[in-house]
């Protein structure tokens, strides 16, 4: 009851849950190109066609580890953004991999409780720079994909790779107005390759 009602409160206030910090590098007028540090993530994969319900399935069993579903049965803070890796499929009737992953807040990071769904796991992304495109509103998946199109021809030219891409979701869904959604691209430097290949 008392994470439904920080949600709540949440949504209403508009108070923004711990996020991971950056540096912006380059700003545009599409895009920012951002640097960030090395963080931790607690993550699952699902295998789906769409990108809403896999997210959802992610979602869930992350909440469930936030809500105690981990040794030692210990309440985790929720933070943002939801961030969702998606692999595509070898065709357009094919199942997509989707990672979807939860910020841990560094102060947790050390002494981060051990998921005990076999389908979560922890993970430490190293230091990436990221191109992010943000957007707001409450986004179908055809409105990431227009987003994350128009955010790969403005980077026309960089060394990224256009078949893997992200998403990102900072606010509560109760939240009416002013939500903030981005897409995102790994700018592919040595650190960034294997996080984008993966």
């Amino acid at each position: 009851m008392s994470a439904l009602l920080n949600t709540i409160k949440t949504a209403i206030t508009g108070t923004r849950f711990g996020m991971p910090i950056y540096t912006v590098v380059v700003k545009t007028e599409i895009y920012e190109e951002r640097r960030y540090p090395e963080t931790k993530w607690v993550s699952t994969k699902v295998e789906g066609m769409f990108h809403k319900e896999s997210r959802s399935t992610g979602f869930r069993r992350l909440f469930n580890y936030l809500q105690g579903d981990n040794k030692p049965s210990r309440k985790v803070d929720m933070t943002a953004p939801v961030a969702t890796k998606i692999f595509p499929g070898p065709g357009p009737n094919c199942e997509s991999m989707f990672t979807v992953s939860f910020f841990i807040l560094p102060e947790n990071a050390d002494n981060s409780p051990v998921p005990t769904n076999p389908d979560v796991y922890l993970e430490t992304w190293p230091p990436l720079t990221i191109y992010a495109k943000q957007f707001d509103g409450s986004p179908s998946d055809d409105n990431f994909v227009s987003n994350a199109q128009e955010l790969g021809q403005a980077l026309s030219g960089k060394n990224i790779n256009p078949n893997v891409w992200f998403t990102a979701s900072y606010d509560s869904p109760f939240k009416m107005f002013n939500k903030r959604n981005e897409v995102w691209y790994l700018k592919l430097d040595e650190e960034n390759k294997t996080k984008s290949e993966n």
